[in-house]
């Protein structure tokens, strides 16, 4: 397992600056490795990291959530507030809705296994968007407007909905008695106590951390453990009440930052440096989930299927950011930012199949096809457009400050 670990950590750093070099992002180096190292490449790397993949990818992705919560300003919030609902639910409704009926005329889907395949690729990817907006509001492109708080706010819960859907449709192949209107409205419910347990949680560190003397080391691995225990809470209390873990962890670092602006920065330095070891592990073991002999052949029409299901949800930002004052150009950006697929791609593509659902092979196929097109595209429209199309917003900051 060490010689993995040191394998994934060194051709990482050079991939990732290769790609840097190259003028793209990281993270495609960072997947184009998992896939060359992974079971479906040279099969390099250990079993036994493999095994805890699931795990790893979901610490790392806390810390860059953690960390894009503490760069969270009330100011921007109230600014985007709408929007972001609208970003929430909108785009990904209209992209698995499209999925279903293209799903059900091509491939001659039900439309449960339609509804299934339509709510795996319908989740937009934290894993992708998320770091791209952190490095956004760093050089303070479209910050004024706060654009790139819109897109990891609107992001962090789409997933959340696609997810709730997808579980439904499965429930329904299964035969379980499923009350729909229930579901539905466990959707805001999850919301609501991934939120509520955030500001808890944030409020009980900042007692600790005003009481007590702690260095901003341990504070921060105080921090992480909290959010970890409190993401499995999600897994222990699903059959009594959902909850959105992940955008609770979002919610710990943005009660920090509005309560404790001075520890929040000193605290967001620190995550910055644990997010280098955290983005390589997270991108390389997400590659290393793709099977790109299974994504060929799904052939011409699953690459129908993907891009008239992103059409969609091009739509579906446009409808949720319409009345906004954001320009033409702004706009295109955000179009391009709600692209991207991975995370919930290469956590979930695989669950319809394990279930025994008939198309589940397809299913699976048409999920790494859909990483592997939106990731790369997404993730390098995201650096390209973040630069042409969002202003540099450094001066306008400085003077409101």
């Amino acid at each position: 397992m060490a010689l993995s670990l040191a394998l994934i950590m060194m051709l990482g750093l050079i991939f990732n600056k290769s790609f840097d070099k190259m003028k793209l992002p990281g993270l495609l180096g960072m997947l184009l490795l998992g896939i060359l190292l992974g079971p479906y490449g040279f099969n390099l790397i250990e079993q036994n990291i493999l095994n805890i993949s699931p795990d790893l990818r979901k610490i790392a992705l806390i810390v860059i959530l953690l960390r894009a919560g503490l760069g969270i300003e009330k100011r921007t919030l109230k600014k985007i507030g709408v929007p972001a609902i609208k970003l929430s639910f909108i785009p990904g409704l209209l992209e698995g809705g499209t999925i279903i009926l293209t799903a059900t005329y091509f491939l001659q889907f039900s439309w449960i296994e339609a509804g299934m395949l339509g709510f795996i690729i319908a989740a937009v990817s934290p894993a992708v968007v998320v770091p791209q907006m952190l490095d956004l509001m760093d050089k303070n492109r479209g910050s004024n407007k706060g654009i790139p708080t819109l897109i990891l706010t609107g992001a962090s819960i789409d997933d959340v909905i696609a997810i709730t859907i997808f579980s439904t449709f499965l429930g329904l192949y299964g035969g379980k008695q499923l009350h729909i209107t229930k579901k539905i409205l466990s959707i805001p419910l999850s919301i609501a106590s991934g939120i509520i347990l955030g500001i808890l949680i944030g409020f009980l560190l900042l007692y600790l951390f005003k009481k007590y003397h702690i260095r901003d080391t341990k504070k921060v691995l105080l921090i992480l453990s909290a959010a970890i225990i409190m993401t499995s809470l999600e897994d222990f209390l699903a059959g009594i009440i959902p909850i959105a873990s992940l955008l609770g962890v979002m919610v710990i670092g943005y009660i920090l930052q509005e309560q404790y602006n001075l520890l929040a920065n000193r605290l967001a330095a620190k995550f910055n440096k644990i997010w280098v070891f955290a983005e390589i592990m997270l991108f390389v073991l997400v590659g290393a989930e793709v099977n790109i002999h299974l994504a060929l052949e799904s052939g011409l029409i699953g690459l129908l299927i993907i891009f008239t299901g992103l059409i969609a949800r091009g739509i579906g930002v446009l409808i949720s950011i319409s009345g906004t004052e954001l320009n033409l150009k702004e706009r295109l950006f955000c179009v391009i930012a709600y692209t991207p697929k991975a995370t919930v791609q290469a956590a979930i593509g695989a669950v319809p199949l394990a279930a025994g659902v008939k198309s589940g092979d397809i299913i699976l196929a048409l999920a790494v096809l859909a990483i592997i097109i939106t990731a790369p595209l997404g993730a390098a429209g995201i650096k390209l457009a973040g630069m042409h199309c969002l202003s540099d917003d450094s001066r306008l900051i400085k003077e409101n400050k």
